[in-house]
């Protein structure tokens, strides 16, 4: 499915006739690896007034082009329009944007807290046994747990360890994966074995979508 096959794809299950509801996207954008590239995209969204929620990025599965993965809630009309702009930049080869019921996704946090306390109180290392939490690091001083899942998830432990003295939280951006078998990766691996090249130059497949990007 695509709003517009020279301009943005969508993945098959977003919802078009959901413009006006406001809810969380996952935006994905493949580029050439260029320097500057990150702040020319933050200001498309600084421009509009939108709030990037989570933003990563990344290597891709295939060399020399690199991932943005940005997260945002907004109108599906809003993130339909970013998505345009996006790829008017040169260095930028396509964007999808999904929802959370189209896509696979998982957000990793650390946890530093009292060894000690961790000792004493057989309920904290229980709670933390019942969130999955993975020691990674373990101190006289502290230990550092970690603990993947949603952001539900993650933020559920910082709730159980305040009241036992939590030192220190950190969360890590949005990573995701669609659920649909094939996307940008299977097209362009695709073109690449039909049209090889040395490398990539600048607007190459931007300029032959069609052949790249129908879905």
């Amino acid at each position: 499915m695509s709003t517009d096959k020279n301009i943005v794809s969508v993945l098959p299950g977003s919802p078009l006739g959901a413009g006006g509801l406001r809810q969380e996207f996952t935006i994905t954008v493949y580029t050439e690896n260029q320097v500057g590239l990150l702040n020319r995209i933050a200001i498309i969204f600084s421009r509009r007034k939108l709030n990037i929620e989570s933003l990563n990025t990344s290597p891709s599965e295939i060399e020399s082009i690199s991932r943005f993965t940005i997260v945002l809630t907004e109108t599906e009309d809003v993130i339909r329009k970013v998505a345009r702009q996006l790829e008017k930049q040169v260095e930028v080869l396509k964007v999808y944007y999904n929802t959370n019921e189209e896509i696979i996704w998982q957000e990793m946090a650390l946890y530093k807290v009292s060894t000690d306390m961790i000792a004493e109180k057989v309920k904290v290392e229980r709670l933390l046994r019942e969130c999955g939490a993975n020691a990674v690091v373990i101190r006289k001083d502290y230990t550092v747990f970690e603990v993947t899942g949603h952001r539900e998830e993650t933020q559920k432990l910082v709730d159980v360890l305040e009241p036992y003295g939590l030192i220190e939280f950190v969360r890590s951006a949005r990573i995701a994966i669609i659920k649909d078998s094939c996307g940008f990766h299977e097209k362009l691996k695709e073109f690449e074995e039909t049209q090889p090249g040395e490398e990539i130059v600048e607007n190459e497949y931007l300029n032959r979508q069609e052949e790249v990007f129908s879905m």
